[in-house]
């Protein structure tokens, strides 16, 4: 066991290159998060080359969702034993040459095992950069600082995506969608390499939990695939029930197994801190919302307005700028002087508001008066909701369990995009069938279309704001933290995640 005044040492003198650490991880992050959106759009001018079947075109996004969902707790316990600077570049090397393979493919079997491939190095990249974030920024001023970066990368990236997709589909072909992540991914490995160094008593020495990883994966990509499948089929259809349930047994064994074995995969330390707990919870709900608003304006913008991929993109650039001002600006700002909680409730009922706006869409509604002003407040308070939530998800966490705890925040919005995409899909679908019907008789052709469309948009969009709420509710009842304030308690040793002894981040002091 460390003496006190050693283990201040270890953290008195912070990595002189943790800025340019920044840099690499960010631009890591934006690569990630790029490509859940970038391949949408290349989607259809892929499947058409590849000579895809509408049956087997899911593929391309679910294999992908199941390889990266299911390995996110694996790949983030997997950081903390070989070492986050060494599963990041290897989660880069891994997933520029899964992206290369993607951009070659010659057939449906090619791109398929590509995006299977994306999502497994995926999975050990994403949580290596948040929890490289997290040993790396120890000061409370700098830690903001770095995860207001991090936050609007997170919630911008998406939108980006769809720029830069429509912009590559249009100018060069669907091929550069996958191109595009090899420079990315050269660059942050190069520059990892040459400037990441962790503090060597956050490497974890314990062995890997084979029971937990299994049982982990398996339940994980159940859930994932059951939310995907049942965007597909049905909610009753037999295969989806026999998921949720394999689902619900396999996590339920995993809870039991971690409870009782020496080094869990997952000590529940980490998600029974109801900080961290409410944290995971109130991003994955956000999510659920999130992702289902891109997918309804994608199909507006392209679909009833007839926009261009590359319009579409330019369509979404005021809920970037409103992310990008709400993460690094109000949220990297004030997160050092209120409680997180502060911040978080008042981001998520702005966003709300945003939301609230985009259930009057119409056919025929004006982009600069309603849809403009609903994003900025949208990305305002997203940006200003998730920049404190990451931090509190990652905070006064063991140094040990970094990676997996990053892991959970991306477990939280890996599920809650597979949750937002099929439910609300779902209840979409089933509004624009119902308007159909009962407006047949007085509305005809392309208006009847287009006008049932929309109305199943708005509806989808109102469980989208329930959905905000929702996330305001749990912020305001489940977080606690007083964020840098906290500290006195842990650097007296009250804290319980934290074993006595154990090195104490510097934020805490």
């Amino acid at each position: 066991m460390p003496p006190e005044n050693a283990v201040s040492a270890t953290h008195s003198t912070p990595d002189p290159k943790r800025w340019k650490a920044l840099t690499f991880i960010a631009i890591a992050q934006l690569m990630v998060v790029l490509d859940a959106t970038i391949v949408n759009i290349a989607l259809p001018t892929a499947q058409s080359d590849l000579g895809i079947s509408d049956g087997n075109r899911q593929w391309v996004i679910t294999a992908y969702a199941l390889a990266f969902g299911g390995l996110l707790l694996f790949g983030g316990r997997v950081a903390d034993l070989w070492g986050r600077q060494r599963a990041f570049v290897i989660g880069l090397i891994g997933f520029a040459l899964a992206s290369a393979l993607g951009g070659a493919a010659q057939n449906e079997a090619m791109m398929f095992a590509s995006r299977g491939l994306q999502g497994v190095f995926g999975a050990l990249l994403a949580p290596a950069a948040l929890s490289l974030l997290t040993v790396l920024f120890t000061d409370v001023k700098e830690r903001a600082k770095a995860f207001g970066v991090y936050g609007a990368i997170a919630g911008a990236g998406a939108a980006v995506g769809l720029l830069l997709g429509g912009a590559l589909t249009d100018y060069l072909n669907w091929r550069w969608t996958f191109f595009v992540n090899i420079p990315f991914a050269a660059v942050a490995a190069v520059g990892a390499i040459l400037v990441i160094r962790e503090p060597e008593e956050a490497r974890n020495r314990s062995t890997l939990d084979i029971p937990g990883v299994l049982l982990a994966s398996l339940g994980l990509v159940a859930l994932v695939y059951g939310f995907s499948r049942a965007e597909q089929k049905d909610w009753t259809e037999s295969v989806v029930v026999i998921m949720f349930i394999a689902a619900v047994v396999l996590l339920g064994a995993f809870a039991v197994v971690e409870s009782r074995v020496k080094s869990p995969l997952m000590p529940l330390r980490v998600i029974t801190d109801r900080n961290r707990g409410g944290s995971y919870a109130s991003l994955g709900v956000a999510i659920i919302a999130m992702f289902g608003l891109f997918l309804f304006l994608t199909y507006y913008f392209q679909i009833v307005r007839g926009y261009s991929p590359v319009k579409t993109g330019l369509a979404f650039l005021p809920m970037v700028a409103g992310m990008i001002t709400g993460s690094t600006q109000i949220g990297t700002r004030l997160v050092t002087r209120v409680a997180p909680r502060n911040l978080m409730v008042p981001g998520f009922l702005v966003g709300a508001v945003g939301m609230l706006m985009l259930t009057q869409l119409s056919v025929d509604s004006s982009y600069v008066a309603l849809i403009l002003p609903a994003q900025v407040l949208l990305g305002l308070g997203m940006g200003t909701a998730f920049m404190p939530a990451m931090s509190v998800a990652t905070e006064r966490v063991r140094p040990t369990d970094a990676g997996v705890a990053s892991a959970m925040v991306n477990v939280s919005q890996q599920v809650g995009g597979a949750i937002g995409t099929a439910l609300l899909n779902t209840i979409a679908a089933g509004a624009t069938t119902s308007y159909f019907t009962s407006h047949a008789g007085s509305l005809t052709g392309q208006e009847l279309q287009f006008e049932s469309m929309v109305h199943g948009y708005t509806v989808a969009i109102w469980w989208g704001f329930g959905a905000l709420l929702l996330s305001a509710a749990l912020a305001y009842f489940l977080i606690t933290s007083k964020g840098s304030h906290v500290g006195q308690s842990l650097a007296d040793g009250e804290d319980g995640d934290l074993e006595k002894g154990a090195a104490v981040p510097a934020f805490a002091h």
